[in-house]
């Protein structure tokens, strides 16, 4: 981001961000084409980058979030997309495009939002 551009950038967040661990991973639903990795999380919403494999659709509605070798599965989490835009950095194989997707999450029930504080004391970085 050009200097001009970080000046007028204004923190939009109310809430911090927490670090995740490696291994966490989000998935928007139905269509299952924008699984990626978690880069931060809050009680509000995450971003997570993302390889785009597949032209993408934008009738995603939902979320989930998993983690690989355990057996935590946050599932159905109702979200609006705040941003989806190119990453500056490369996918590992150096030939896919990365994006970042921001998203807010809407209307979680009670057991959503007692995962999700589950999810944040035990699967992030303070």
């Amino acid at each position: 981001m050009k200097r001009m551009e970080r000046e007028k950038f204004t923190e939009r967040r109310k809430l911090k961000r927490f670090q995740v661990q490696d291994g966490a991973f989000a998935v928007l639903r139905p269509e299952f084409t924008r699984l990626g990795q978690i880069i931060n999380i809050s009680y509000e919403g995450l971003a997570f980058q993302y390889a785009v494999i597949a032209k993408q659709k934008n009738g995603a509605s939902e979320l989930d979030i998993f983690l690989t070798g355990d057996a935590f599965y946050l599932e159905n989490m109702s979200f609006e997309t705040v941003s989806d835009r190119r990453a500056t950095r490369k996918s590992s194989k150096g030939f896919l495009p990365l994006r970042r997707c921001s998203v807010r999450f809407k209307d979680l029930t009670g057991t959503q939002m007692a995962q999700l504080e589950y999810f944040i004391q035990n699967h992030t970085i303070n």
